[in-house]
This record gives C-alpha cells, sequence and structure tokens, in this order.
C-alpha cells in the first residue's frame, strides 16, 4: 500500500471516529438552525456597518464606541447558545485530533519513531525529540 493509499484509509478512519461525527452533527445543527443563523446574519450586517464606519474620513468615536459594544455583545449572545456552545467543544476535540495526527506525522516526517511519538507537542517542544527525549 503506498503512503496515499494509507492517508486515504487514515481519512476514512478519521470519518468514522466519534469525535468527527460529533462535530460534523453540531455543524450541520448550526447550519439549519434559523435562530443561530440569523444572529449570525446580523452579526455580520453589524461588523459591515462598524467597517463602513471606520472607513468614513470624520470618523464619529461616539458611533463606533457603540457599534463595537453591539458586535461584542452580538457575539457574546452567539457563543452562549446551547448549539453554539456544543458545536465549539465539538471542533475544539476535533482540532485536537487533527492537531494529533498533523504532529505524529510531522515527527515521524523528521525521523522519530511515530509508535512512539506522543500525541501532543512536549510544552516548549523544538521539532526535534532529541532535545527533549519525548520520542524515545
Amino acid at each position: 500500500m503506498t503512503v496515499i493509499e494509507q492517508a486515504r484509509e487514515l481519512g476514512k478512519a478519521i470519518q468514522t471516529d466519534d469525535r468527527y461525527i460529533r462535530y460534523m452533527k453540531a455543524s450541520e445543527i448550526n447550519d439549519t438552525d434559523t435562530e443561530i443563523q440569523n444572529k449570525i446574519g446580523e452579526f455580520n450586517l453589524k461588523r459591515a456597518e462598524l467597517s463602513e464606519a471606520m472607513r468614513t474620513p470624520d470618523k464619529d468615536a461616539d458611533k463606533l464606541t457603540t457599534l463595537d459594544k453591539e458586535i461584542r455583545e452580538m457575539y457574546d449572545e452567539i457563543m452562549a447558545m446551547p448549539k453554539m456552545v456544543e458545536f465549539n467543544e465539538a471542533k475544539a476535540e476535533m482540532d485536537k485530533l487533527l492537531d494529533s495526527i498533523n504532529y505524529i506525522v510531522s515527527m515521524a516526517a523528521n525521523g522519530e519513531d511515530p509508535m512512539t511519538c506522543p500525541e501532543q507537542a512536549p510544552q516548549g517542544c523544538s521539532g526535534s525529540c532529541s532535545t527533549c527525549g519525548g520520542c524515545h
């Protein structure tokens, strides 16, 4: 089996992982949730309004401050929605999985033993396991 074929097998394995399944489900729920999508749309419009206000030559500081405050409040409201909390937690787990895979593959490409490398870079990792003994 070639390296590319093995990468495709890894891709299939990722798609059966519980973290992937949770992430995809949360993503689909958010993508189809009207309330979340409306809030995101309103947020994007407010950001565009702020961007436009910042481009004007005679900026109104009070207006910029008000828009910035409204954007922060809207963001906090969106991020606190239960479905968005679930999505962010699922995404963090998926990102952690992908970071671990990338780290192991990178270490192997640098000559380290992929069977003994840790799943995550040690704190202050220089990229070489010989400096800390992390993969030996």
